[in-house]
């Protein structure tokens, strides 16, 4: 286990990265004994000086919930990191790529709650009957701590990724919102195109199964400490595609069929 002044030291580090829009060498490589609770806790140690900057929990966001992207990593269950105000961007905005380190995007459906969610015993029927609408989403992935290390090739573990915020640089929420039993969650897909040619495809029921199991999985998580989802949080459930990564000039759009469309353009 970490002591809290080496946990201190990890969120200043990260702190710092996004700021000065430079990224460090992953944390595991001077704390190889990090274990997921120590991430966990630079994560939280981070939001907080986040918070203290004025901005304000709005959601949460769940990753590694596809089987393929779990094997990748070696583990075997999802992670999940923070959504703050500031993380919002209105569908077709544009972006400015070099504020974002490393950035991706990667296709999801985002849950908007209309009642408060939680314990260690929540069920997709408590999640769809706590949810207002769903939306399709992009969720732009950044990485303030280096995924292959340029000077030594050392590749970042999950515990530099969940204490990175697990990854999240912000996201898209467009298209057309819908109850969540109007359709079978499970089947509906996107179609992602970086600048008009098709780079990815997916269907819902990659993120375990069916996209509300994210959202089971966060609610058993949060439930020894107390933690609760509430009304009008936003959760992005997982992704259902592999990330693409982006630069200035580059614009993508995700095709959701009849739940419409999101659109971003990096400059």
């Amino acid at each position: 286990m970490l002591t809290e002044s080496q946990i201190a030291a990890a969120a200043d580090e990260l702190y710092a990265a996004e700021i000065n829009c430079q990224q460090i060498a992953a944390l595991t490589l001077k704390y190889p004994d990090m274990t997921m609770e120590d991430a966990y806790a630079i994560q939280k140690v981070w939001v907080a000086k986040k918070l203290a900057d004025g901005r304000s929990v709005k959601g949460y966001k769940i990753g590694l919930t596809s089987r393929a992207m779990q094997m990748a990593v070696n583990i075997n269950e999802p992670d999940y990191g923070v959504l703050l105000d500031d993380m919002f961007f209105p569908d077709g905005e544009e972006i400015e790529a070099a504020k974002f380190l490393d950035p991706r995007i990667e296709v999801e459906l985002a849950f908007v709650l209309k009642k408060r969610l939680e314990g260690e015993n929540a069920t997709i029927f408590d999640v769809l009957n706590a949810t207002d609408y769903v939306i399709p989403s992009l969720e732009l992935i950044a990485a303030r701590c280096y995924r292959t290390d340029p000077v030594t090739g050392y590749t970042r573990k999950i515990h530099d990724t969940i204490a990175d915020n697990a990854a999240n640089g912000g996201l898209i929420l467009g298209g057309r919102p819908i109850k969540p039993m109007d359709i079978d969650l499970r089947w509906a897909g996107a179609l992602l195109y970086l600048n008009g040619k098709i780079e990815e495809t997916g269907l819902g029921a990659g993120v375990l199964g069916h996209p509300a199991n994210g959202i089971c999985w966060v609610c058993k998580r949060f439930a020894p400490h107390g933690v609760a989802l509430e009304p009008g949080q936003v959760i992005l459930s997982g992704s259902f595609t592999r990330p693409v990564s982006v630069k200035a000039g580059d614009t993508i759009h995700a095709d959701y069929g009849p739940l419409g469309g999101v659109s971003v353009k990096f400059i």
